[in-house]
Parts: structure tokens; sequence; C-alpha cells
């Protein structure tokens, strides 16, 4: 067909794009008029393919329809109009005009919200299902008959953002492609909207964005989230506007600790906390906000309210001085000074995203988010910001430190992702016991239900959008064996952590729980550039002319869940495959012991691995591993523990949508000793196979059958070998075997069973 596309922005692009895929001619692209010297995004595609663009600032004055304007669309001779995204009104002549009308997307499900500010509304309301809708434009506000709808899940913190990157952009583009495909065939249905249920909100300006806090804190929530990130809602404290931004509901039993904020209006006081700003309604459950932007435009962390300002400034190289690309951006400015504002020099959101991907190209170290360009608006303030990612002195994770084992060893204690250490929803945490003397090691975060999404989130889009996916294997490679060379240079530190927060001991965990796992790691890295298909011989009668073959491709998300008997080793052994091939990880560590796991991911950062690539949630099985085993994102997913729970995470892997599982369960493994045995090497073989690593082994011998003629004496040297073993404290060099580790269970005895000849 004739396609004219009358809209604007990168949704616009991205049908403009895909109708001419599908075939169809666009006969021309009407938007609107370039901004401070720069093409919109659809204007920019359709020029560069030599399709005629129309920039008009309007098509009607007064409620009337400028002739020339008419005149110019109608020569075109479009069959149909596709208004993917449109701020323009246009009017009927035009929308009227094709021989197959006009067809508008809408990110409602129409007759709810209709008008300019649906998502707005959707999430204002706490609206559980949202979606969208193509329907047929007539002279009404979004009240023509629909041809096609789609819709999705409202997630309980989902902001205008998230539910618009998720659900509404990539399937809004192929439900407008969908929509003209079944007008080509002679299919599209015009059913008309019921009356029933509609609703119409007025445009959301940031004059209406103002809190009301005499409501529910799921109410503020909505509205905060609501109006995420435009037009942003906002309230006066310390006598001025303060804008809110990123908000999360807490539990019911969430305590926060912090400085109290008097707020006007408010039930009561907010809490400046390490995790943002804890906002409480009329009920007295409570909300957390993350960004506050002031009226000036300065954007920070809600936890720093109180702070006293950004640290000193660093002093930057010439190459450092050469590193940011505003100049590129903001053509309009002649020369950058420190003091330039990059939003009032013009810059606008899709500004943001370019300077962001321009930055990681020029270092892929430095990963942005676009929150750090709106906390940094001015050149001095973000080029600071930048190199002090590029120099790793915005490592923010809380860390604990212990004198211990002759060093100092540091442990993180928190959730890691998206490459950042996080506290858990609600700031919950649990305890973790040294097992030699029962004392408490630290305070560990405990991942909830949100967290666990987070983490998907972040892997997905790490595979799907960022640069892991798109990395060349052998720079994969080098990363992944980086990352050894992290290990062991932190490895004493790392045996230390396993020691204590497992019991394994010190020398074993230096030599085979850390010295194996970086063996793996280096072992993988060097497979990343080695995973090919096969091509495959086939029967047919024109051989030449038939080829068969295989590729091996990255399958996604990976959720790994791992035992506590060595808790670095089955990280190891799951974690660098996955990673070799290219996926994504996600990794619950057994709850008695994550501390190595944590300090991974530390290293894993220093190491350069993109965000979201690594992710670790320390949690219940019940809670987290339940949760990654039902995820509909996660694509596959590794386990290590009893055959029960085995049984019952391959129904909920098949369930939810039939992903990949890997099980290694329990089993009980016997060992066979004949009469004819060389008695010593027995009895060595024997007690190893039954206390190695205190017996916390997956291979350990449970059952001994030994021949009836040499019972007696094969007991007699047990007892004695045993009676030498030195238990106790796992860091003293001359222990034999850790303590029992009450965390779990020892594990293992010796059965000796008389097998009679």
């Amino acid at each position: 067909m004739k396609i004219a596309v009358i809209g604007q922005s990168l949704f616009g692009q991205e049908v403009y794009k895909e109708l001419r895929k599908e075939g169809h001619t666009i006969v021309g692209v009407f938007t609107i008029p370039d901004k401070d010297g720069k093409a919109d995004p659809l204007a920019t595609e359709a020029e560069k393919d030599g399709v005629a663009v129309f920039k008009f600032p309007r098509w009607r004055v007064k409620g009337q329809a400028i002739p020339e304007v008419v005149a110019q669309y109608k020569a075109t001779g479009a069959e149909l109009n596709v208004l993917p995204f449109c701020s323009q009104f246009i009017p009927m002549e035009v929308i009227d005009h094709p021989k197959h009308g006009s067809i508008i997307y809408h990110p409602s499900l129409l007759p709810r919200h209709r008008g300019a500010s649906a998502i707005n509304w959707t999430l204002i309301h706490g609206d559980k299902k949202g979606g969208f809708t193509v329907f047929w434009a007539d002279d009404g506000l979004d009240t023509g008959p629909i041809l096609l709808q789609r819709e999705c899940d409202v997630e309980p913190d989902d902001t205008v953002n998230t539910i618009y990157k998720r659900f509404l952009f990539p399937e809004g583009i192929k439900g407008t492609v969908e929509a003209v495909k079944l007008i080509a065939e002679g299919k599209a249905p015009r059913l008309t909207q019921p009356e029933e249920g509609a609703t119409y909100e007025c445009i959301q300006k940031k004059e209406n964005a103002k809190i009301e806090w005499n409501q529910t804190a799921e109410a503020l929530h909505n509205w905060i989230r609501g109006n995420d990130k435009v037009p942003g809602a906002w309230a006066e404290i310390d006598g001025q506007k303060v804008t809110f931004y990123g908000s999360t509901l807490l539990d019911k039993g969430s305590t926060a600790n912090g400085q109290p904020l008097e707020i006007p209006g408010a039930s009561q006081p907010g809490i400046v906390t390490k995790a943002g700003l804890v906002l409480f309604g009329n009920d007295g459950k409570a909300l957390l906000v993350k960004n506050l932007q002031f009226e000036d435009g300065k954007m920070i962390a809600a936890a720093q309210y109180f702070s006293s300002g950004s640290s000193a400034a660093v002093e930057l190289t010439e190459e450092e001085k050469t590193f940011a690309v505003w100049q590129s951006i903001l053509t309009n400015v002649s020369h950058i000074e420190d003091t330039t504002d990059f939003f009032k020099s013009g810059a606008a959101s899709m500004d943001v995203v370019r300077l962001v991907e321009e930055v990681k190209l020029r270092a892929s170290s430095c990963q942005l988010q676009n929150e750090d360009v709106y906390m940094n608006t001015t050149f001095q303030d973000f080029i600071q910001m930048c190199v002090r990612k590029l120099r790793g002195e915005d490592n923010e994770e809380e860390l604990v430190e212990k004198n211990i084992n002759n060093m100092t060893i540091k442990m993180p204690h928190q959730l890691f992702i998206n490459g950042e250490f996080v506290d858990a929803e609600g700031g919950k945490t649990y305890k973790t016991i040294n097992p030699t003397d029962g004392t408490a090691i630290c305070d560990v975060s405990l991942a909830q239900i949100s967290d666990v999404d987070k983490a998907v989130a972040a892997a997905k889009e790490a595979f799907e959008e960022g640069e892991w996916g798109k990395m060349n294997p052998r720079d994969r490679g080098r990363l992944i064996y980086k990352l050894a060379d992290l290990m062991e240079q932190h490895q004493e530190e790392l045996a230390t952590i396993e020691a204590i927060d497992s019991g394994a001991v010190y020398t074993l965990a230096l030599k085979t729980h850390v010295g194996m796992s970086i063996q793996t790691f280096r072992y993988f890295a060097g497979w990343c550039d080695k995973i090919q298909g096969s091509t495959i011989p086939i029967n047919q009668a024109r051989p030449n002319r038939n080829l068969t073959f295989t590729k091996k491709e990255p399958i996604g998300v990976c959720a790994i869940v791992i035992p506590w008997n060595y808790p670095l080793m089955m990280l190891a052994w799951k974690t660098a495959a996955c990673l070799a091939a290219g996926n994504t990880v996600v990794l619950k560590p057994a709850q008695v012991t994550p501390l190595t796991a944590m300090k991974f991911a530390e290293l894993a950062a220093r190491a350069g691995l993109p965000k979201g690539v690594i992710n670790i949630l320390p949690g219940s099985g019940a809670l987290v591993g339940q949760r990654l085993s039902d995820h509909p994102d996660v694509r596959k997913l590794g386990f290590t523990g009893s055959t029960e729970i085995g049984k019952h995470i391959m129904k909920s892997c098949a369930i939810s949508n039939v992903k990949k599982v890997s099980l290694e369960l329990g089993g009980k493994s016997p060992l066979i000793i004949f009469s004819d045995c060389d008695m010593d090497k027995a009895v060595r073989m024997g007690m190893s196979s039954v206390f190695f690593n205190k017996g916390e082994n997956c291979i350990a011998a449970g059952r001994l059958f030994v021949e009836d003629s040499i019972h007696d004496q094969f007991v007699k040297k047990v007892v004695e070998e045993i009676k030498k073993m030195k238990i106790g404290d796992p860091l003293d060099r001359s222990t034999d075997h850790g303590p029992q580790n009450h965390k779990a269970h020892f594990g293992q005895t010796v059965s000796v069973i008389v097998v009679y000849p």
C-alpha cells in the first residue's frame, strides 16, 4: 500500500522502518519541525531513505485546516494514514482522505484513559492491566472504532518508562504493523468502543502534579510513579519545590533508620535513609523514593539530601579532559565551559540516551545510567563523575572489614544487581554465622521477590540490549581471564572468607575451593572463541545443492542455585560456563554461605564485566529459588541440592515457560573393600572418601562394604586414625577438619557393613 506516516519520535521511526520492510511504499512522512537545529528521529530516517518529508508546525488555525498544508498532503496519493505517535491535531480533511482512512496507536486499553496522558493515568489509577489500542481515527478524542488491542500486566513498581520500554514500545510497533497488514488483507475489524468503562483524564502537566499527602502509601506511590519522569510529582520541602522519582512500595514490617525530614502536609515526617527517602501514607504504610530534583534542575540521590555536597574534585589528566562528548551533541553551543548545563543548553531526553551510548563506546568500563546525566547536569559535574567511574573511585558498596588470619578482609554484604551493591527491598537482612564458634559474621541483605525481578530484568537487558551479547567472543574471554587473575590476587582473602563462612579448612579452601575455581574460569575463558557448530552430511539426490549446519548460540538469562558445601567452587563450575557461552547470570548462593559469592561479585565488577551480566541474590530457596524457577524471562536453571527440591524445581520450570533445567541431586555412593586390598591404603581412601571437606561432599562414600574376614582389622585401624585427627578452628594450619557445620549438616557417617563371601 501507499502509506503516509504522520507522527514523530523513535516509536514513529521504528514503525516507519518496519512498514518499509513489509514492502509498503511510504509516500510521505509528516512530522514536527526541527528543534534547536536537530531533526526528529522519524524525519532523519526518512530523509536518509530519500522519502519526502514535510515538517509542518501546525495543520490548522483556529480549528480550520490550512489549505496549502492539506494540498501538499493530498499530492502524495496516500491510500492509508498511519499515526504511530502524533502530538499534532490532524484535520478531518486529512484523516478521511485516503481510501483506507487513518489508524492511530494509543497507549491504553480504550475506552479507558482516552487522552494524551494515558500511560500516566494507567499507573496513577493503579490499573492491574495496561496495553495499547490501534483504532480507526474519527472526529472524537480517541473514540474511533477499535482495530486491534494488546494487553500486559502492570507490575507494582512500573513507571511510565519501564512499561513503555518493556511492552508499549516493542509490542506497539509490532501491533501497528500488524494492523496495517490486516487492512491490506481486507481483514481489519471495526469494533465500536463501548461507553461502559470509558474515561478521560486531562493532560498531566507540572502544575497539576503536586502531591496530595492525605492518601494511602499505595496511592502516593501510584501518583509518583505515574508522573515519573514526566511531568514529575512534586511537593514543597524547606520552601522549595522538590520532584520525586523512583518510587517503590515497602513491606508492612519494614523499619527505617535515618534522619527525619519534615514535609508540610504529610501524615508524618519522611526519613532520609541510606537507601533513599522513606515516605508514609495516612495508613501508616511506607514507600521509598530513590531520587530528588530541585527547582534549579539539579538531581540528587534521595539518600544524599542532608549531605554537604559532592566530594572534592579530582585532578584530570589531559586525556581525561577530552573524554566527554558534549560538543558533538550540543552543536548549538560554541564552546563548552565547566558551568555549561546540558539541559539548559537545549538537550532533550533523546540526547541523554545518545550521551550515555557515546560514553560507552569510548570506554566500555564507564557504564552510565540516564540518571547519571540528570544528576550531573553541568559539564564539570559530568566529567568528574565519568572520571571517577573510569578510575574505579565511585565504588560505594558497603564493606564489612575484619582483621583475621593475619590479614584485613573486606566483604560486601548487599545484593548485587545490575552492577551495583544495593539493599534488599525494605532493607531486610539476616545474620550469617561462623560455624566455628556460632558468632554472627555480619548482616546480609535478604532478597525479596521484587529484587529477583529487578535482577532478572537487568540480566535480560544486559543480554538483549547490552554490550555483552554483542561482544566479540575473544574480548569476552579476556574479561573472564581478567576476572580469574583478580581472584588469584585475592585468593587468600577468598579462602579466609570461605573458612569463616562455611567452616572449610583454610589450606583446603586455598587449594581446592578457591584454586580450582580460578582454574575453572581460566579454562572457560579459553572456550569463548571456540564454540562452533557442525556441518552435517545429508543424503540427497543433489548433495551439492544442500547444506545442513548447526549454530550454537547463548540461551539468555541463566539462573543458578547452589549449595553450602563448596560455595565458591559451585559458583565457578556453573557461572564460568554460562559466561563463556555469552549468557547472563542470576545466582542464588546458599542462604547460609553467601559471602564468597558476594566477594566474587565485587571482583567481577572490578574486572569490567558489564552491568547486569552477573547478579547475586542471597536469600531463601522458598522465595528466591522459587521465583527464579517460575520467572518467565529465565531461560535456563541450574540447581545442585536435594532430590526432593530438584523434583519441585523441575515441575516449576516446566509449568512456567518450559525452561531448560540441569539438576545435580543427592545420592549415597558405596565403597567396596575386599580382603586382598592394601589395608593402609584402603583405610586412607575410605576415610578420605567419607571425611573430605567435613563429609560435605557430593560424592562422599556414605556406605563402606567391607569383606567380613578383614572387618575387625579395618574398623580398628579407622578408629586409630580418627583419634589422630584434629578437628576445630579451620584457620589453624594444623587442623585436619573444620568444625561440624551446624549451618547445614555434617552430612556423612561411616556405615561399616559386613559382606559375607
